[in-house]
């Protein structure tokens, strides 16, 4: 199986995860059987700091889950040590991980990409060429890593509903603004901005990150087992009739390749998938 994130470590105690599953980055089982095995080990390295999520692709960090396939396949992966999905353990670990974990967002962040880089401890984005978007609901979808509430904490209820509702792309600057990510910086900076704060942050002490970081947990993180409610949602949802045939319009009209749909998913859902 060919590997799909690409491990180095640029200094002591900085570990930089590059995804790369073309053409588009889409997440699959394969995907999150691999972040399983990167969180575990994230969480059990004596020396790593900080791990820095990017592309390989510069319009895609990771585009969203891969709606061709099988969802029983999906439903039926083994829990994780939370006990709940693989996915929403994956999430949930990722957030509570003794490391410091970036995403550094050039490119499409929908769906599953969106909910992966929210579970991150903080988000970069570039300006021009960061998208973040859950545009589930469009399709009839509810999002199953439930970026809802992440959203809500980070944004605010109304403007967690606004993104999530809307189901529209949200640019770099604009992300900022509503505290989706982080900051939004010019692209041309985005690399060094991101590799710089990593570097400060791996020569720092490893136990006082750790304790800062678990005290703001414990202070800002919902309990794991609140992210488990909207996974049930997701399967249900896209089972019905109505959700599939949406589903299967956007892949007609070019979903999951290289073309005007994803580049501009956000645009194109602003009208029907299919006749009322």
């Amino acid at each position: 199986m060919r590997r799909q994130i690409e491990i180095e470590s640029p200094a002591p105690g900085y570990w930089r995860a590059t995804f790369s599953n073309p053409p588009i980055n889409l997440i699959d089982p394969d995907t999150i059987m691999e972040l399983a095995e990167l969180v575990g080990r994230l969480e059990t390295d004596p020396d790593v700091r900080v791990v820095v999520f990017a592309s390989a692709d510069p319009d895609f960090w990771l585009a969203h889950y891969d709606v061709l396939v099988d969802k029983a396949r999906t439903a039926a992966m083994k829990p994780g040590p939370t006990g709940m999905h693989p996915w929403l353990d994956v999430l949930a670990r990722l957030s509570r991980a003794p490391v410091v974990s970036i995403a550094s967002i050039r490119g499409r962040a929908r769906g599953a990409g969106s909910e992966f880089a929210l579970a991150c401890d903080m988000r970069f984005a570039s300006a021009e060429k960061g998208i973040l978007a859950q545009f589930e609901i469009a399709v009839g979808a509810v999002p199953g890593g439930n970026p809802m509430i992440r959203l809500a904490g980070l944004a605010g209820r109304a403007r967690a509903l606004e993104v999530v509702i809307g189901a529209d792309d949200f640019p770099g600057a604009l992300a900022e603004r509503y505290g989706y990510v982080n900051r939004a910086l010019p692209d041309v900076e985005l690399d060094d901005f991101v590799d710089n704060f990593a570097r400060r942050v791996a020569g720092f002490d490893k136990r006082a990150v750790v304790e800062v970081k678990g005290i703001i947990d414990d202070a800002t993180l919902p309990d794991d087992t609140a992210f488990a409610g909207a996974l049930p949602h997701y399967f249900r949802s896209t089972a019905r009739p109505e959700t599939q045939a949406r589903t299967a319009a956007l892949v007609k009209a070019g979903l999951q390749t290289r073309s005007p749909v994803e580049l501009d998913l956000g645009e194109y859902l602003a009208t029907p998938l299919i006749e009322a």
